[in-house]
């Protein structure tokens, strides 16, 4: 039996210097004045369209007239500034904590816009005006967001149930449904059909979403203009993330957006003809349009907006967290609902509609690098000054549509890769997973590429077809819930993808070749470790059964541990074809390696079997790139055979550990607890 060497035993950590302790997180760094203002400036460029979609899309509806579109405009983006404030900045503590604290930006709700034309239009069907359809609207939109406040600690506890698989494909899906924004922009006025709904072209604006589905392309000229700005656009993006460094980096898209509109501008493809003729100066008032109205079913239509809402703020609440290194608990998913809540109160009391985080940005985040919350409540600043600055707004909103689908492109599709790097932690060796993340691509995919499919459906169900967003996220926590939360009698033990787990109840009836054939590729058919822990039987749970393995692996001799060592393949060689080892590095993508650290590895592990006699054991499940398992590798040649073998001996109990926790699955104790414990803290 091995002993470990005194020298070999870890000492304690260092402990944390006074510099340390003070050390800032990027996310609360406060930038320099003029780098927030360039930054939260970027943010409110990229985010502007969006914005002020909305209200244009309801005021068409309802058939306000302009100055009340205005007004609805203004009013909206000075509640967009006010609510990401609160979502960046954040106020409060412990259950009276608001905002997430986090570079997230808050936008009108999209998931929004046809419950509340239905809420509008049927109170003008009732014999009101335009503006009687505004008060239902907004006397609905402040009891949910009243609602969402107190829901939001109850929903919060749900977290354990939003796993990598479930917060990966969610966040995959937002960016790929973000993709038909973009090319709407790109398509604007040149194409009749857009996203799945009818849009006029002369205008721009939704006029229905029950007539048929037309892409024809109007105006050939324009969509190849179109596309010469977008991919213009998008080429400096590129162009200056490439060649420059620095703050000129993180810029990019500024300077992409000026880059397009200056063209334009020369060109006589964009007039500021409306920044001229707006206002200076304008107050946005609460009530303005008078006092709400209030109806049971338009607030809990408005209520279940909310709820779709929550589940997309979850899933950019750990986009965000991934791009930024912070890890997202459960009070920190509630107080980011909290802030929506409110915002979404305050917007019903400032004549404006629901809010949530808006995807759009998060890509922003992730493609300039700069992760301080503080650029977003900047970009808070600035919405309030536009509110109250029409003339300003009017000029901002001058920046072409083309010009901004181009620069769009990049931002959506980097929310996309954020997913595929949450989705990285995900055991596709477990073919759940597979399944829940195919499933929900394909639903939102479907939805995305085919929005007026909606329209098959009652008007209650359309808010849950409408969005690919909204139909991929409920399709990831059902499947999830189905194929790991429901279903099997006792405490799983052992299985592999597609087959039956085994309770611990079959375990403790089972016979010697049962067992070994249970547990053989756990353990790598080791008969002797196999046999050692059968005769502990039975177990009173799925600890003990876990500990008698443990116990019989570290009890054994020498000569033992090394043949268990010795059945491990050699990485990158040819015999490692079909080993369990070998599978997992696989799913780990060892094999998307390029050749020549392909070509490392094997190198390194014949001379480490060659110098210690056994092969070199790496946990796959602890590597991120292969390039440092080479580094580490051939680091450790320098041990002596005992202190190797030990640390070998300790790599494969973690390979053992993962492969067990896999085979108990869902109702292995330890990693239950170990995840209550997480979502408590």
């Amino acid at each position: 039996m091995v002993s470990i060497p005194a020298a070999a035993m870890p000492s304690a950590p260092p402990k944390p210097s006074s510099a340390t302790r003070r050390a800032v997180h990027p996310v609360d760094e406060l930038l320099p004045l003029q780098k927030l203002a360039a930054y939260g400036f970027q943010h409110v460029l990229a985010f502007y369209a969006g914005a002020v979609l909305v209200p244009i899309l309801v005021a068409n509806a309802l058939g306000l007239t302009e100055a009340q579109l205005v007004h609805l405009i203004n009013a909206d983006l000075f509640t967009c500034g006010i609510a990401s404030l609160i979502q960046a900045v954040g106020f409060g503590r412990g259950r009276w904590r608001f905002g997430i604290r986090l570079p997230l930006l808050q936008g009108v709700a999209f998931t929004a816009v046809s419950p509340m034309i239905a809420i509008g239009t049927a109170a003008i069907a009732r014999g009101g005006q335009p503006v009687d359809g505004l008060l239902a609207i907004y006397g609905s939109v402040i009891v949910a967001g009243l609602f969402t406040i107190a829901a939001a600690p109850f929903f919060a506890r749900l977290i354990r149930y939003f796993p990598p698989v479930v917060t990966g494909s969610i966040i995959l899906v937002i960016g790929v449904a973000l993709i038909p924004v973009a090319a709407g922009d790109i398509t604007f006025g040149a194409i009749v059909g857009q996203n799945g709904f009818y849009v006029d072209p002369a205008t721009g604006s939704n006029v229905s979403q029950t007539a048929p589905l037309d892409y024809a392309v109007r105006n050939p000229g324009l969509l190849l203009k179109n596309l010469a700005y977008a991919f213009g656009t998008l080429a400096v993006v590129l162009l200056v993330q490439r060649f420059s460094r620095g703050f000129l980096q993180t810029v990019a898209v500024l300077i992409g957006l000026v880059a397009g509109t200056t063209v334009s501008l020369v060109l006589g493809d964009t007039s500021l003809a409306g920044a001229a003729a707006a206002p200076w100066f304008a107050v946005v008032t609460p009530l303005s349009f008078g006092v709400p109205t209030f109806s049971v079913t338009a607030v809990a239509s408005m209520a279940v907006v909310m709820l779709i809402n929550m589940i997309e703020t979850t899933g950019d609440s750990y986009a965000t967290g991934e791009i930024v290194g912070k890890r997202i608990r459960a009070d920190d998913i509630a107080a980011a609902i909290r802030a929506d809540g409110l915002a979404t109160t305050l917007g019903g009391l400032f004549n404006s509609f629901p809010y949530t985080a808006f995807a759009e940005n998060v890509g922003l985040v992730r493609l300039t690098g700069v992760r301080s919350r503080w650029v977003v409540a900047a970009a808070g600043a600035v919405m309030i000054v536009l509110g109250l600055l029409p003339k300003t707004g009017s000029a901002v909103a001058s920046i072409p549509h083309p010009v901004l689908g181009g620069a769009a492109l990049a931002l959506f599709a980097a929310v996309a890769v954020a997913g595929v790097q949450t989705l990285q932690k995900v055991d596709f060796t477990d073919h759940r997973n597979g399944i829940v993340v195919g499933t929900t691509v394909g639903m939102a995919g479907l939805v995305t590429a085919f929005g007026s499919i909606a329209t098959a459906f009652p008007h209650w169900a359309r808010i849950f077809f409408g969005s690919g967003i909204t139909l991929g996220a409920i399709t990831a926590i059902l499947l999830n819930l189905l194929f790991f939360h429901t279903g099997g009698r006792g405490p799983g033990v052992a299985g592999r993808p597609g087959a039956r787990l085994t309770t611990l109840d079959q375990v403790n009836a089972m016979g010697a070749e049962e067992f070994d054939q249970t547990f053989s590729r756990v353990f790598h058919g080791q008969t002797w470790l196999l046999e050692r822990c059968r005769e502990q039987g039975p177990f009173a749970d799925v600890v003990e059964l876990r500990g008698a393995f443990q116990n019989a692996l570290l009890s054994s001799s020498d000569e033992e541990q090394l043949s268990l060592l010795r059945s491990f393949p050699e990485l990158a060689s040819a015999d490692d074809v079909g080993h369990t080892y070998a599978l997992d590095h696989a799913a780990n993508g060892i094999d998307a390696v390029d050749n020549e650290v392909y070509a490392d590895i094997g190198a390194l592990t014949g001379a480490y079997r060659e110098r210690f006699g056994f092969p070199l054991i790496v946990c796959a499940r602890d590597v991120e790139h292969y390039e440092r398992v080479v580094a580490s590798g051939w680091s450790r040649m320098a041990n002596s055979p005992v202190a190797e073998r030990v640390f070998a001996l300790m790599e494969a109990i973690r390979i053992f550990n993962h492969r067990f926790d896999d085979t108990i699955a869902d109702a292995n104790p330890i990693a239950a607890t170990r995840q209550q414990l997480a979502t408590e803290l």
